[in-house]
């Protein structure tokens, strides 16, 4: 069996967290190959080291030199090595980092060095091999991840390691040069690693003890999920549930690979499974998570006989495009139709340039805008099975005098979002927690 175990900024912070990694890592002869993310905070005062890297580059960038603010890099660095008492030459290393850092002037570069440096570390303390993400993974031309290419140099290069440790969240573009996928992209190098090497678990190892049902700042202690499937994780990620990269699970869904979400700190937990829909076994549950985010706005326009009129939809939506607006959802009616974008995309004059160019291009009876929307999607599979899932979190808002601005339910009949107005968010997800979980 091979397991690939990525694990985050907190169980990387200091040297005693990096021992419990140690310890969980040779408790199990299966993790095999390890992924690592840059240290994170030691508290809720400290700085991240990525932070400090992306400054480092600001300051190349401006100077030409970082030596300041990389001196923040050298003393947390050096400090776990200390504390961990390797037979390491980290000052070394530190030194030809910061020179690189200099001579590249790249943002990827020096954002990279984080993961780099702690893979290093890790893979002395381990005693296994070194291997540098850039001789795994590889984007395009166009700054997409290479599938295929990047699977048969994983596999190619790992086939003959027995026991690996390698740097999250970066590989190499086509011209040879460092690319980072976006901020928590470590997740996605774990992904990447059990695809390549077809795992049979990626444990994506953090500091909570799996998903929860819902945000822990607005319920508190909520039930952890215990498992989900691939399409409810991608609903719940999309809609700001944040334990693993909402991309992480695309590279393990071509093989059906399980994740696993687990708590370094509390490791005996069992966590969440990630899985398969027909792998997925937990079939008394009607919903599975709530998630949300506030902060959008709803155009709404009406006009009579819109069913009738080819191309209104493809009309309203290319003004939007004209933009460079994304859009999140579409509700319509016989003679409705709104349209759900994040606010902040809608600043500097963009909103009144789209509801005018809209009034243009369909002339509409009637168009309002209705801003400060909370957006909270009820997602699992169990709602398609059962009848008066929607009525009951209808019901569960309105005894709480929670006035929903609008509804959206995709065909899967995975999710239903509501909307409501952001002073209402909390009380929202609370509601449809108490009407579903504590029943």
């Amino acid at each position: 069996m091979i397991k690939v175990c990525k694990f985050g900024g907190t169980s990387m912070a200091d040297a005693k967290a990096i021992l419990q990694v140690k310890s969980i890592i040779e408790a199990d002869k299966d993790r095999k190959y390890i992924v690592v993310s840059a240290p994170g905070k030691r508290d809720k005062n400290d700085i991240k080291i990525t932070d400090t890297l992306y400054k480092c580059y600001e300051d190349v960038k401006e100077t030409g030199s970082c030596s300041e603010r990389f001196a923040l890099i050298k003393e947390r660095f050096k400090g776990i090595v200390e504390d961990l008492k390797l037979d390491l030459d980290i000052d070394a290393i530190l030194d030809k980092t910061e020179k690189e850092i200099i001579s590249e002037c790249s943002a990827d570069f020096t954002a990279s060095r984080g993961e780099y440096l702690s893979a290093i570390v890790m893979a002395n303390l381990l005693g296994a091999t070194f291997v540098d993400a850039a001789e795994l993974i590889r984007f395009d031309s166009k700054g997409r991840l290479n599938d295929e290419y990047t699977d048969d140099i994983v596999r190619n290069r790992l086939d003959d390691v027995e026991y690996a440790v390698i740097p999250g969240f970066y590989g190499c573009d086509y011209k040879g040069k460092i690319k980072t996928f976006s901020r928590g992209g470590s997740d996605i190098t774990g992904s990447i690693i059990a695809r390549g090497t077809k795992a049979d678990l990626y444990e994506n190892w953090t500091d909570v003890s799996g998903f929860l049902v819902c945000d822990p700042r607005i319920v508190k202690n909520p039930q952890v999920i215990k498992q989900l499937t691939y399409k409810e994780l991608r609903e719940l990620s999309y809609m700001g549930a944040s334990v693993l990269h909402a991309e992480a699970i695309f590279p393990v869904m071509k093989r059906c690979i399980p994740i696993n979400i687990k708590n370094t700190f509390k490791p005996e937990d069992a966590g969440t499974m990630i899985v398969p829909s027909e792998k997925y076994t937990d079939s008394d549950s009607i919903i599975t998570g709530i998630a949300g985010k506030k902060d959008f706005t709803v155009i709404f326009m009406e006009k009579s006989l819109m069913n009738s009129e080819v191309g209104f939809i493809r009309k309203v939506l290319s003004v939007v495009e004209h933009y460079g607006v994304c859009v999140e959802h579409v509700p319509s009616g016989v003679d409705t139709l709104s349209i759900v974008i994040e606010s902040e995309q809608l600043k500097d004059g963009v909103l009144t340039e789209i509801v005018n160019g809209i009034r243009e291009n369909v002339n509409p009876d009637f168009i309002h805008v209705i801003e400060n929307i909370s957006l909270i999607a009820t997602v699992g599979h169990g709602m398609a099975r059962r009848s008066g899932t929607a009525a009951k979190i209808f019901k569960a808002l309105a005894d709480k005098g929670i006035n929903i601005k609008m509804i959206d339910q995709g065909s899967s009949e995975l999710n239903i979002i509501v909307g409501v107005q952001n002073s209402d968010y909390e009380n929202c997800i609370r509601a449809i927690y108490e009407a579903f979980i504590l029943e």
